[in-house]
């Protein structure tokens, strides 16, 4: 099977991460990178990895960076496996994907993801099950919020071993993305009705519920007290991002008083 696969990562200065996730991957005949014109060292780590072919295209959206990689990279397995540059595969799942004997009808598989700090697994994050492994031909992502979501026409399996998620950027970087994941996610909820909202959205757009209740889900509903530093730093990420969340979306009603003030005095 894996011989039928090709791992496509998209990248934008991951320096602190890619080198260890293209090192799981030297089972892969080749491996494609579409970079976003990184400028630390990613580029140059990505060269010293002879199977990696690397396209460059500047980034507008999740959505259509991935369908370029998909269709405009001239991709010739039939399977492929998209991956975010801080993604690790185990010996365990390589092991297992090698030994898939996928039937016609599957087109793709799912697997459950762990968080991880500085390596660290954690029982508390809160990452649900992804399909990553995928029939390329009839495959499309559309935009979802502040990221992508896969629109796959046929049966998904599920795989019982994890992706690891190991993120090390610094804060910085980490406060920048989550900055503009938090205004593309604002206006996600703006633009929906309340009735196609889940659960936790709906929680969202009460704005100052959302970043409290994660605190609490995460260090006491998943446990992540027992993750000792790394939990409480996973939980400390999580309330941040809610809390940039919160702040566009009040952002947003201040702003719409404030027009509505004017337009009633004129």
């Amino acid at each position: 099977m894996l011989d039928q696969i090709t791992p496509l990562i998209l990248t934008y200065n991951e320096a602190a991460n890619i080198g260890r996730t293209l090192e799981r991957l030297t089972w892969a005949r080749e491996v494609v990178v579409v970079d976003s014109f990184s400028d630390d060292d990613t580029v140059n780590i990505l060269s010293s990895f002879p199977r990696v072919r690397l396209v460059q295209r500047k980034f507008d959206t999740h959505e259509r960076q991935w369908n370029f990689g998909l269709k405009e990279t001239d991709i010739s397995t039939e399977w492929v496996m998209t991956m975010d540059a801080d993604f690790v595969l185990t010996t365990e799942l390589i092991e297992e994907i090698a030994h898939l004997q996928p039937r016609p009808n599957i087109r793709g598989y799912r697997a459950p993801f762990v968080f991880c700090i500085d390596a660290r697994r954690l029982r508390c994050a809160i990452c649900p099950p992804a399909t990553f492994l995928f029939r390329r031909d009839r495959a499309q992502y559309f935009q979802h919020g502040h990221t992508q979501k896969l629109r796959l026409f046929g049966k998904i399996e599920s795989l019982l071993t994890p992706i690891l998620h190991d993120d090390r950027k610094p804060w910085s970087r980490w406060v920048e993305s989550q900055e503009r994941y938090a205004l593309l996610e604002a206006q996600k909820l703006l633009d929906s009705s309340v009735a196609s909202l889940d659960a936790a959205d709906r929680m969202r757009k009460l704005r100052v519920v959302a970043p409290c209740a994660m605190g609490l889900y995460c260090l006491i509903l998943r446990g992540g007290i027992l993750d000792g530093w790394a939990g409480f730093y996973y939980a400390f990420q999580r309330m941040t991002a809610e809390l940039m969340l919160s702040r566009h979306l009040i952002r947003n009603d201040f702003g719409l008083k404030r027009r509505t003030r004017v337009r009633g005095r004129s």
